[in-house]
């Protein structure tokens, strides 16, 4: 019995793994935006912002003034044809969506309104 057991659990083992496929989305980095001065709801004002976006389709958010960090949160990302979509749970933010524009001058995420959202660092 104990054998028929071990087999079992063997099999059910062996056939549960499977390969983890790599995400290697463009936006998988760290990007940066320069502000003059943001301010939400919670009076938070920020000179930078950094988005560090990984392969799991999260992240950490940066806010920066003076070059100490004022505000820090995680958020989601998702990916729609060339939509990206970035929503910060648990935070008044409201959600952002940018699309990903390569130029001359790197790589930027442009908000759907055409303003940038973020320059990805190299």
């Amino acid at each position: 019995m104990r054998t028929l057991f071990n087999g079992v659990l063997l099999f059910i083992l062996i056939s549960s793994c499977s390969k983890i496929e790599t995400n290697d989305d463009p936006v998988i980095g760290i990007w940066e935006h320069n502000v003059k001065a943001a301010t939400n709801s919670n009076k938070m004002v920020v000179d930078k912002e950094e988005w560090i976006f990984n392969d799991v389709y999260l992240g950490r958010f940066h806010g920066y003034n003076n070059g100490e960090i004022t505000y820090l949160t995680d958020f989601k990302w998702t990916v729609d044809g060339d939509i990206y979509t970035i929503s910060y749970p648990g935070t008044d933010f409201p959600n952002d969506q940018a699309i990903l524009v390569e130029n001359e001058d790197g790589t930027h995420l442009k908000r759907l309104s055409g303003d940038t959202l973020a320059i990805k660092r190299n």
